[in-house]
């Protein structure tokens, strides 16, 4: 009984060190990526933006509309003014409605 108890402990002491060794070591992006990454507003589609779409919303996946203005998405740098839209190109700027 003393060794299975010992074991049952090991065993969840393991999977804890290994669940913060995981969680130290991901990121969504790492910083060469995000070098080569610009935010890029109005060309996000509804529930799609990659963070915070203005006021009355908290961050990603939070725009109510398609191309909205206040929203934003990561892009490949140099991309974004290029993106065309139902609405006009993508903007580096927040777009006033």
């Amino acid at each position: 009984m003393m060794n299975r108890s010992i074991a049952i402990t090991a065993l969840t002491l393991s999977a804890l060190a290994a669940g913060a060794a995981m969680a130290q070591d991901t990121k969504p992006m790492g910083d060469k990526m995000m070098a080569s990454m610009e935010k890029c507003y109005g060309v996000a589609l509804a529930g799609k933006n990659d963070c915070k779409a203005g006021a009355g919303t908290t961050c990603a996946g939070t725009s109510k509309t398609d191309y909205q203005g206040n929203a934003w998405k990561n892009v490949p740098a140099g991309t974004c003014t290029t993106m065309k839209t139902p609405k006009g190109t993508g903007s580096l700027t927040e777009i006033k409605s």
